[in-house]
């Protein structure tokens, strides 16, 4: 199958710090490469990919020193891939909806992952508009605030079972929070269950401008207020498998409808039990009493921190293979290529069939 992937250009496939959509798009597309289809990744210059990739901006627009607006470069890109939207049999866009009025005459051979949340007054006009388009949630609950729409499946995110090393044993001995600082990500509720349960708390993330009024005021006092928390800051990915893979267990606080969650399965792929609230997806990622603990209350994940010390850390790093590789993603994506070609096909609109699309519209 000829594809086509679409990625913002904020951050390089992947990022080489925090960059949850990004680097999604690069366990996809590289998976695809693996499993014998000829991909086309559309991204910043300088990432890196086994897929042939076009380079639609110097470097990744957070780290140029000329990229003020990221528009222009964006609707650039969206040009040379309606120039070439001919050459690929689907094309599937990780870019929210920047390109629907570009690329309506092909919707059908489209998909759009929708990576963010869904709950914002302005979404659901704009998804009224353009009902054609088919639509792929990385969660059921990212769904709930939508109006009705082309839904073509959901698919949860995956890793490559090799990128982050089984830890057998929680070396540090730590509880760890890893992500963004922002009020959404609850790093105060972080802090006060460390403090409760006597543990050391570290906490690697990334503050974003928007977000620094939230360190300075909030976060920054209660670090400095308590001597267990220590803020390591932002961290690349040979340092997360460290620092999540010596956590006795990672704390994901959060009081807000997050549509998927990444470093939950990043953990899980570490050993590392993840103990969260039951926001968003949460009920979707974690497998209570297997993989982590779902608590509603800062006091009720005090009293799991024991209880996930003595979860099996096999079982966590077991459920996160079967549950959430790479491989298993990227075959969900298939499948739903593989539906959207037979409708095409079915309606007279597709170019050139794949041999696998021909073989199912025959069976």
């Amino acid at each position: 199958m000829k594809i086509a992937q679409i990625a913002p250009l904020a951050e390089r496939v992947p990022p080489k710090f925090y960059g949850g959509t990004e680097r999604m798009v690069s366990y996809l597309t590289d998976e695809l490469v693996r499993q014998g289809h000829d991909v086309t990744l559309f991204a910043s210059g300088d990432s890196r990919t086994l897929a042939h990739l076009v380079p639609c901006s110097h470097v990744a627009l957070r780290l140029s020193s000329d990229a003020r607006d990221p528009i222009p470069y964006h609707v650039m890109m969206l040009e040379q891939v309606r120039q070439r939207a001919d050459e690929f049999d689907i094309l599937h866009f990780h870019i929210d909806m920047l390109h629907f009025p570009l690329v309506r005459e092909f919707a059908g051979r489209t998909v759009t992952t929708l990576h963010g949340r869904l709950d914002l007054p302005d979404l659901q006009p704009f998804y009224r508009t353009f009902p054609e388009f088919p639509l792929v949630s990385i969660s059921n609950d990212q769904r709930r605030p939508m109006p009705p729409v082309n839904w073509a499946g959901t698919v949860h995110h995956g890793l490559p079972v090799d990128l982050l090393p089984f830890s057998p044993e929680a070396g540090g001995g730590y509880l760890a929070f890893l992500g963004r600082i922002s009020p959404e990500k609850r790093p105060d509720r972080a802090i006060e269950i460390a403090a409760k349960a006597g543990m050391t708390l570290k906490i690697a993330a990334k503050i974003d401008k928007a977000d620094q009024e939230y360190w300075d005021r909030t976060i920054a006092p209660l670090v400095s207020e308590h001597d267990n928390v220590e803020f390591i800051g932002e961290i690349n990915e040979k340092q997360k498998a460290e620092f999540l893979g010596n956590a006795a267990a990672l704390l994901f606080p959060i009081d807000w409808p997050e549509p998927f969650g990444l470093v939950m399965i990043e953990a899980m792929a570490c050993g590392t039990p993840v103990i969260a609230f039951g926001c968003g997806s949460v009920p979707e990622v974690i497998d209570h009493g297997v993989s982590g603990f779902i608590v509603q209350s800062v006091d009720e994940a005090v009293e799991c921190v024991e209880r996930a010390r003595r979860l099996d850390r096999r079982l966590v790093r077991a459920t996160f293979e079967a549950r959430f590789s790479a491989a298993r993603m990227a075959s969900d994506y298939l499948a739903i290529y593989e539906r959207r070609l037979i409708s095409q096909a079915a309606n007279g609109n597709a170019i050139v069939p794949t041999q696998q699309v021909n073989n199912s519209l025959s069976a």
